[in-house]
């Protein structure tokens, strides 16, 4: 077989199936990014990253944590985090993929069971892909079969600790998980809640900490991405001193990485403080949450009361079609495909931002009234 044949066999059957995935510029109004609080572009970042270079603070870390990448920047932001957070202790890591795969590949060991929501991110898989602990999912949302799971598998000699992985606020759905129902269920089964609050850090809790920020601490882990509210990049675990300790030891994406530039986690220390500073940017976006729900309801769109509206149009042909239609107008919505979510559900997923205003809103509730005539 010639070389690279089957790659090209392979993206020819994706483009058969309308699922090739191409790299497409930025352009039109901002209906895609996770930017919810517009702070990607904040000059009060800009002016934090200008500060910390004038301190002398490095773009590179150098090396990984365990060598001489370990920085004064990195524990601050850690530091910062947990109380922020209020963990016992945070780790830094260079994005929330990277930090989902590393806890779940590393942290559950071979006696203990991870029950996993059936719609968890693509991250939390390539963890459980090299975990040492079993398995198992549960309906989407459905903490009784979570219990049920759990509880079947204490019946049939399970010892260890049960992990129960969830998202707080679903990327594609823009639904929130039954919080309290689940911690519920990780109590009475002497199990550990682990919340990756990637869409929620920022929007939802008070001063954004989150969907999970009520739950004890004794029995819940949170994830924090940094590249999505926050508007930088990394990602922050909240956790048990124990835990991080024993990633710092044990977690081979965290030991044999470079680690994150000093500069960007100087950065999200005074992102996480605009969140405590800047209420009034939550809600905003709230407000236009709300107004959006109205104006797009006519379209279809079902109201989710998050940031995270979709717009299910079944066919991968359809959705790319209507997606097309309206960056032609000037709005930059994308369409959502197999495998990112289930099949025959392909969808437009509308994101809302600070970058853009009620007016917009307006004008792409007519636009896509339009493309899907």
């Amino acid at each position: 077989m010639p070389r690279l044949e089957s790659l090209h066999a392979d993206l020819a059957g994706l483009a058969a199936r309308d699922r090739r995935r191409t790299l497409a510029p930025r352009a039109g109004l901002d209906f895609a990014s996770n930017d919810y609080l517009a702070l990607a572009g904040s000059p009060r970042l800009a002016a934090a990253a200008a500060r910390a270079l004038d301190a002398g603070i490095a773009i590179g870390s150098g090396g990984s944590r365990l060598l001489r990448g370990n920085h004064a920047e990195h524990e601050a932001l850690e530091a910062n985090a947990a109380r922020f957070f209020g963990s016992d202790a945070a780790l830094f890591f260079s994005t929330g993929f990277a930090a989902n795969a590393c806890f779940f590949a590393t942290v559950p060991q071979r006696s203990d069971l991870i029950v996993y929501d059936a719609l968890s991110h693509a991250s939390v898989h390539e963890g459980l892909r090299l975990a040492r602990a079993g398995h198992r999912a549960f309906g989407h949302n459905d903490a009784q079969a979570a219990d049920d799971a759990i509880a079947a598998w204490r019946r049939d000699g399970g010892t260890g600790t049960p992990w129960l992985a969830v998202e707080s606020l679903y990327s594609m759905d823009g639904d929130r998980a039954p919080i309290d129902d689940l911690a519920a269920v990780a109590r009475r089964h002497d199990a550990m809640l682990v919340v990756d609050e990637a869409h929620a850090t920022g929007v939802f809790g008070r001063d954004g900490r989150g969907l999970a920020a009520g739950v004890p601490r004794d029995i819940c882990i949170t994830l924090h991405t940094c590249g999505k509210a926050l508007g930088v990049e990394g990602a922050l675990l909240a956790c048990p001193a124990v835990v991080r300790d024993f990633l710092v030891n044990r977690g081979r994406a965290f030991i044999f990485s470079t680690a994150p530039s000093p500069l960007i986690a100087a950065v999200v220390r005074e992102a996480l403080d605009i969140l405590v500073d800047e209420p009034e940017r939550r809600d905003r976006l709230q407000a236009l949450v709300a107004h959006a729900e109205s104006a797009l309801a006519p379209c279809g769109v079902v109201p989710t009361g998050s940031q995270i509206l979709p717009l299910v149009l079944g066919e991968d042909a359809r959705a790319m079609a209507v997606a097309a239609r309206l960056q032609a107008r000037g709005f930059d919505v994308r369409g959502i495909r197999p495998p990112t979510v289930p099949a025959g559900t392909a969808r437009l997923r509308l994101s809302l931002t600070l970058n853009v205003a009620s007016t917009d809103v307006d004008a792409l509730a007519e636009a896509l009234a339009e493309a899907l005539a």
